[in-house]
C-alpha cells in the first residue's frame, strides 16, 4: 500500500516540477516528521518539502525547504474544498499543531494543508529556534525591564549576525514572500483554489495572500484576527488592560468568585507594587533554566497574567493565579516556570524579520507611549512587548525598514471572523473591525473565550458548515457563557510536582514507589491471615494497624491518581495549584498514613526482640519511609505544614 502511494506521489508531481521550473519550484516526498508515532505513520498523510526560492526577486537563486504535511479527508467521495492552515506567531510552524486537525470534522471532506511557513518548524533553514531560551534566561534573571530590553536586543542581533554568517537573507522572510509560497504550493499540489485558515498573525498573512491572489482563495476564515497592521504593536497595554478589567468585572460580578477573591483588581495592583519592591525567587527544573532558579518581577508578573488571558481555561484561574503572586506560593510560581518556556518555543529568527520589517515599522513608538500613558494604574506597561520596538531598532540597525503592511483591497468572497470576548492581543474589537473591512463577512463573537477561539466543539462545528456550504450564512451564535471560575482549590504544591512527575514518566524514579507499593499489597495479604491465627493479641493489634497503614498508603496513592485524572477534563491547570476541595480527603489520608507509620515503627523498635517475621516487617516498615519520601520530595508534607 505504502509503495503504491510513493508510485502516485511522483506520478503526481514529476510533471509538476517539469512545468515549474520556469519558476524554479519542486516537491520532494519525505517520511514522516513525527518518527515512530504509528498513528501518523499509518494515517493518510502525505510528507515533504516544496522547494522554493529565497528571493523571489531572484527564482535561480538560493532555494529554501518548506515542510508540507497534507491530511487527506477521510470520506472517498470528497469535496474539492482543501484547506490551508497558517499558523501565527510570528515565528510558529502549522505542523507542530497537527493532533488538532488529525479528527477534525472539517477533515471529513476536505483534505487540511498544514505548513511550516519560511524559517519554522520543520522548514529549512529555521532561524534561531534557540532563541526562545536565551530569552526566558534573561527572564529568569533579577534585573530591572531596562536590562532585560538591553540583553534581549543583544541576544537578537546576535541571532541576525549568525543569519548573515550563513548567508540567509533576512529581508526575504516576511508576509510578502510567504504569500508566493503559498501560490506555489496550491499549485504545486493541483488545487484550484483552497479555503485559506489564519489565526492570531497567521490571519494578516492570510489576509496578504488574499490580496495579492485573490484567486487562490476560496473562503477566509480569520480567527482572533489582526484588523490593522499599523495598530498591532501600539495598542498592546489597551487591549491587554481592556481583556483583564473585564475579568475583575466578571468576578465581580459573580458572587462565588467574589466571595472567594474579593477585591481583585485592588490585589492585582498591590501585587505589582509588591514585586517590584521584593522580587520573588523560585526553583526551576534546570531542563527549563539553567540558573534552576526564576525571579518573577512585576514586568513578569503582568506578562504572565496577559499570556493566561490566551486561554479559557487559564481565565477561570486567573483569581486564583493574582493570589497565589500575592501569597508568594513558592510551589505554584515554580510550577509556572514551565508555562514561560513554552511562550518563548517560538523561532523568534522568524518573529523579529517579520517583527521588525513589516509590524514595528507601520506603527509608532510615541503612540505605544501615549497608549501606557492612557493606562497610568499599569505604570510601564509591558516591558515584554515594548522591547519590540528596542529590539527593532537594534536588528534594523537604526534604519526604519519599508513596510509591507497590507493596504485596503476588494475581496468579495466569504469571510467568517472569529473574536474572543477577553483576548488580550488580538481584541473583541478587532473582530468587528475586520468584519467590516469585507463585503461578504460574518462576525462570531465568543464569550468569556480568549485567543483561537475557534478551536473549541462549536467553533469546529461553525467552521465546517461555512467551509461546505459557504454561500449560506452560517450559525454565528455561541452559546452565551459566563467565565466558570475555579473558587474550590484546596492550594496544595505537591499536586503540580506529583502531575510533572507523571507528566515527565521516568521508570527509574517511579520503580522504588512501585516496588513499596507491591510490598504494602503483600503485607496485606500476610497480616489478614495471620488474623485469624492463633497469635497474642498484641501482635494481632500491630497486625491489624500494619493492614491500615499499608492500605492507607496504597488509598493515598490511588487517589491522588484518581483526583489528577477526574480533574484533567475539568481545567488541566487546576493541578498548578492543587486539587478541588472535595479531594480534601487525600490529606488526611496522608496525614493518618504518617502517624501509623511512626507508631508502627516505635513499636517494632521496642518490640523486635520479640516480634516474629522480623525481616517482613522490616520490609513493610522501610515501604513505608519510601512512600513517605515521595510524599516529602513531591512537596505535600511542606504544603500541609506551611
Amino acid at each position: 500500500m505504502q509503495y503504491l502511494r510513493r508510485l502516485t506521489l511522483i506520478a503526481l508531481f514529476v510533471p509538476i516540477f517539469l512545468c515549474g521550473q520556469s519558476a524554479n519550484v519542486s516537491f520532494e516526498e519525505d517520511n514522516t516528521f513525527f518518527k515512530y508515532i504509528n498513528e501518523l505513520e499509518e494515517d493518510n498523510i502525505d510528507w515533504g518539502f516544496l522547494n522554493v526560492p529565497e528571493n523571489w526577486n531572484n527564482p535561480s537563486g538560493k532555494k529554501i525547504k518548506l515542510a508540507i504535511a497534507v491530511l487527506k479527508a477521510k470520506e472517498i467521495d470528497k469535496s474539492n474544498d482543501p484547506v490551508l492552515f497558517i499558523e501565527g506567531g510570528p515565528g510558529a510552524g502549522g505542523i507542530e499543531g497537527i493532533w488538532t486537525w488529525i479528527d477534525h470534522p472539517l477533515r471529513d471532506k476536505s483534505d487540511i494543508i498544514l505548513v511550516d511557513v519560511r524559517g519554522t518548524g520543520y522548514s529549512e533553514p529555521r532561524l534561531c529556534p534557540e532563541l526562545g531560551k536565551q530569552f526566558l534566561e534573561i527572564l529568569a534573571k533579577d534585573q530591572s525591564p531596562q536590562e532585560d530590553e538591553a540583553q534581549k536586543s543583544f541576544a537578537a542581533y546576535e541571532c541576525k549576525r549568525d543569519l548573515e554568517f550563513r548567508k540567509i537573507d533576512t529581508k526575504q522572510y516576511n508576509s510578502q514572500a510567504i504569500s508566493k509560497d503559498l501560490n506555489a504550493l496550491k499549485n504545486t499540489l493541483k488545487y484550484k483554489s483552497w479555503n485559506v485558515f489564519g489565526v492570531s498573525y497567521g490571519t494578516h498573512v492570510a489576509q496578504v495572500y488574499a490580496q495579492k491572489f485573490p484567486n487562490d482563495v476560496r473562503t477566509l476564515i480569520l480567527d482572533s484576527s489582526i484588523s490593522d497592521i499599523t495598530e498591532y504593536h501600539d495598542r498592546n497595554t489597551s487591549n491587554y488592560m481592556t481583556s483583564l478589567n473585564k475579568v475583575f468585572a466578571s468576578c465581580k460580578n459573580n458572587s462565588e468568585c467574589n466571595s472567594k477573591f474579593p477585591n481583585l483588581e485592588n490585589l492585582y495592583y498591590e501585587t505589582i507594587n509588591k514585586l517590584e519592591k521584593n522580587p520573588l525567587t523560585v526553583k526551576a527544573g534546570k531542563n527549563v533554566v539553567e540558573s534552576e532558579q526564576f525571579t518573577y518581577n512585576a514586568e513578569d508578573f503582568k506578562v504572565s497574567l496577559q499570556q493566561a488571558l490566551y486561554s479559557d481555561n487559564l481565565i477561570e484561574v486567573i483569581p486564583l493565579l493574582i493570589t497565589e503572586f500575592s501569597n508568594e506560593n513558592e510551589n505554584t510560581l515554580s510550577a509556572l516556570v514551565a508555562a514561560f518556556a513554552a511562550l518563548l518555543k517560538m523561532d523568534y529568527g522568524v518573529y523579529y524579520c517579520m517583527t521588525c520589517n513589516e509590524a514595528i515599522p507601520a506603527n509608532s513608538f510615541n503612540e505605544y507611549k501615549q497608549d501606557v500613558n492612557r493606562n497610568n494604574k499599569l505604570k510601564t506597561g509591558l516591558s515584554f512587548y515594548k522591547s519590540d520596538y528596542v529590539v527593532c531598532d537594534k536588528w534594523n540597525d537604526g534604519v526604519l525598514r519599508d513596510t509591507t503592511a497590507m493596504k485596503k483591497f476588494s475581496f468579495s468572497k466569504p469571510v467568517l471572523v472569529f473574536a474572543g470576548e477577553y483576548d488580550p492581543i488580538t481584541p473583541a474589537k478587532n473582530g468587528l473591525d475586520t468584519k467590516n473591512k469585507y463585503s461578504n463577512s460574518y462576525l462570531v463573537e465568543v464569550a468569556a473565550a480568549g485567543h483561537g477561539p475557534s478551536f473549541s466543539e462549536n467553533g469546529n462545528k461553525i467552521v465546517t458548515e461555512f467551509v461546505n456550504n459557504p454561500s449560506q450564512k452560517p450559525k454565528t451564535e455561541f452559546p452565551k457563557e459566563a467565565v466558570n471560575f475555579v473558587t474550590d482549590v484546596n492550594v496544595n504544591g505537591g499536586i503540580s510536582n506529583f502531575t510533572n512527575s507523571i507528566q515527565n514518566f521516568s521508570p527509574v524514579f517511579f520503580t522504588p514507589l512501585l516496588i513499596a507499593l507491591i510490598v504494602l499489597l503483600i503485607s496485606v495479604i500476610f497480616y489478614f491471615i495471620s488474623l485469624f491465627q492463633n497469635i497474642p493479641t498484641l501482635n494481632k493489634i500491630f497486625g491489624f494497624v500494619m493492614i491500615l497503614t499499608s492500605l492507607l498508603g496504597i488509598a493515598t496513592v490511588g487517589s491522588l491518581i484518581y483526583g489528577i485524572v477526574d480533574t484533567v477534563p475539568r481545567n488541566f491547570y487546576i493541578l498548578a495549584f492543587g486539587l478541588p476541595s472535595n479531594f480534601d480527603f487525600i490529606y488526611i489520608l496522608q496525614l493518618i498514613f504518617l502517624g501509623l507509620m511512626i507508631f508502627s515503627t516505635v513499636f517494632f523498635i521496642l518490640r523486635i526482640t520479640k516480634m516474629q517475621e522480623r525481616s517482613l516487617v522490616l520490609s513493610v516498615i522501610f515501604s513505608f519511609f519510601v512512600l513517605s519520601c515521595y510524599f516529602y520530595y513531591w512537596g505535600f508534607l511542606g504544603s500541609m505544614f506551611s
